[in-house]
């Protein structure tokens, strides 16, 4: 009788051990405002299966794991809102969640010049399971969410859509470069939020970058592509300075100057209408 082979799963496919965070955390569930905060890289958790990626604490301290501040001003401002949002659980070293998956920047090897040792030469499965396990399961959560509002606002409204935003965080220095803006607001097709809130944080003196310093339109956005862009919903991607959040007195300060001008634009109900057409696009 011939040999059954049963092959192991690969221990790294094993991804989360019990206790460990879940992939996605939902706060303020019950908000009544129906917009959707997202912040892709709030976590510097690596999961106990992937040791660490062979980084130190050190290492994973650094802005090559998550977006420093960038959940702390989520959370205050999801409260400051009364909206839900949706954080995720695990680190953008794992697998980049703003990030498409044919992207090379998706399981990096190398960031920011350090090198990644548990990233190198993956093999496809457990490329798979990293995908699975969490930038897919973000993802969902991410829609479950927005589908939820969805349908919250069909009870008063039934041609309404849920406005998103997307937070995030970037180094004050990148390649020598000292980066002189406060904030950068990125987006891509639709101009109905981001332009007028350009406005509105320039108006109180911030130094305020139009798809800077990264642009909404190549791919350094993708969870508002994935699912604002093609459902026709206003959003923004919201970029602050890492050294002005990176305490608690910061988060809470950007989180109460971002409150002012959003509450303001939020009430216009023209926000919660799918966008009719591309000739609304800006230039």
């Amino acid at each position: 009788m011939p040999e059954t082979r049963v092959e192991a799963t690969p221990p790294e496919l094993t991804l989360l051990a019990a206790g460990e965070p879940a992939p996605w955390q939902l706060i303020n569930a019950e908000g009544s405002r129906p917009v959707l905060l997202i912040c892709d890289h709030a976590s510097n958790h690596i999961p106990a299966a992937l040791g660490g990626l062979g980084l130190d604490e050190t290492q994973l301290a650094r802005h090559i794991a998550f977006d420093i501040g960038a959940a702390e001003v989520t959370r205050l401002l999801a409260e400051r809102l009364d909206a839900p949002a949706v954080l995720s659980g695990f680190s953008r070293l794992v697998v980049d969640p703003n990030r498409t998956l044919e992207a090379p920047s998706l399981i990096p090897d190398v960031s920011d010049g350090v090198a990644i040792p548990g990233n190198r030469d993956l093999l496809p499965a457990a490329r798979q399971a990293r995908i699975d396990s969490f930038h897919q399961a973000y993802h969902e959560a991410v829609e479950t969410v927005l589908e939820r509002l969805t349908q919250s606002l069909a009870l008063s409204r039934p041609d309404g859509t849920p406005v998103i935003l997307s937070i995030h965080s970037f180094t004050p220095v990148m390649q020598g470069f000292e980066r002189p803006w406060h904030a950068g607001i990125l987006w891509n097709r639709d101009p109905r939020l981001p332009l007028p809130l350009i406005r509105r944080l320039r108006a109180l003196g911030l130094e305020v970058g139009d798809n800077l310093p990264y642009s909404g339109r190549d791919k350094h956005g993708y969870s508002l592509d994935r699912h604002a862009d093609p459902r026709g919903l206003a959003n923004a991607l919201i970029e602050i300075r890492q050294d002005l959040i990176d305490t608690h007195h910061g988060a809470a300060e950007w989180a109460a100057l971002l409150a002012g001008p959003l509450t303001e634009l939020l009430a216009d109900p023209a926000l919660y209408r799918r966008r009719a057409s591309e000739g609304e696009e800006g230039p």
